[in-house]
C-alpha cells in the first residue's frame, strides 16, 4: 500500500481524460497505481472545479492535483481543499485571482489563436486540419489525427471566467513549460511559473501536448512532487 498522495489529472480545453493515457503509463510503470483522471464538462470554470473538486472529495487521504493547459485553472480554482498536498501544472494556466484563461492569452497571443473556430451552439474548436500543427506538432500524424477527431470543444464562454482565491498561493507547486507551445505562448508560461515560485520549474522543447510527446518526462515530475 503506497503511502504517496493519489494523483488526480485534470484535462484541458480540446481532450478529455483520455490525453493523460501515456502519463498514467508511466506513473504506473513507476509503482504509482492510485491515479484518477477526471472528465470535465469545460462548460465554466465554476463547473468543472466543481467536478474536480467532487473526486478530490472522494479520496480519503492526500491528493496531488495535475493540470494540463485550461486544467490548470481549474486546478487553481478548485486546490483550496484541506486534502490537496500539491499542483502540477503542464503547459498550463495558473490564474491569479481575478484573472481568466482568456484574459492572459491576449498578453501573449499564441501561434495557433488563428486555427480557432466557434460554432452556432457557442463551443469552440481547433480546426481539425491544423490541429496537428496547432496543438501536437510534435506527436505522430495518425495520433494527431486522433485527437483532432476526438477533441472536446470547450464554450467559448469559459475562457472569460475568473480564479477568485488561487491555490498556488497557498500550495505547493511545479511547472513544466513547454518552449514549442503553440496554445499558451511560452513567454507566458514562464511568466506564470515565475510567480509561482515553484519547487521546481521544468523546460521541454515540446509542443502543448507534451503530456503525450514528453510523457516520459512529465511523469518525472509529478514522480518528484509526490515526494
Amino acid at each position: 500500500m503506497s503511502s504517496k498522495p493519489t494523483v488526480v489529472l485534470v484535462h484541458g480545453f480540446w481532450g478529455g481524460a483520455a490525453h493523460w493515457g501515456k502519463v498514467i503509463v508511466e506513473l504506473a510503470g513507476r509503482g504509482i497505481n492510485d491515479i484518477r483522471a477526471v472528465e470535465l464538462p469545460l462548460t465554466s470554470l465554476a463547473d468543472d472545479a466543481e467536478r474536480t473538486r467532487k473526486m478530490v472529495a472522494q479520496v480519503q487521504g492526500p491528493v496531488l492535483l495535475v493540470g494540463h493547459s485550461y486544467g490548470g485553472a481549474v486546478i487553481t480554482q478548485a486546490g483550496n481543499q484541506p486534502n490537496v498536498v500539491g499542483l502540477v501544472f503542464i503547459a498550463a494556466f495558473a490564474p491569479d485571482a481575478g484573472e481568466s484563461p482568456g484574459g492572459l492569452t491576449q498578453q501573449h497571443i499564441p501561434k495557433a489563436v488563428a486555427n480557432l473556430a466557434p460554432d452556432s451552439d457557442g463551443y469552440l474548436w481547433i480546426k481539425a486540419d491544423k490541429f496537428h500543427e496547432s496543438f501536437c506538432q510534435d506527436l505522430a500524424a495518425d495520433e494527431a489525427l486522433v485527437m483532432a477527431v476526438t477533441q472536446k470543444a470547450p464554450l467559448a464562454s469559459t475562457f472569460a471566467d475568473v480564479v477568485s482565491d488561487p491555490a498556488w498561493k497557498h500550495k505547493p507547486a511545479w511547472y513544466q513549460i513547454s518552449s514549442d507551445d503553440h496554445m499558451i505562448a511560452p513567454e507566458n508560461q514562464q511568466r506564470m511559473a515565475a510567480r509561482m515560485s515553484p519547487r521546481k520549474t521544468l523546460t521541454l522543447e515540446a509542443s502543448h501536448a507534451s503530456l503525450a510527446s514528453r510523457a516520459k518526462e512529465v511523469a518525472g515530475l509529478i514522480y518528484e512532487a509526490l515526494g
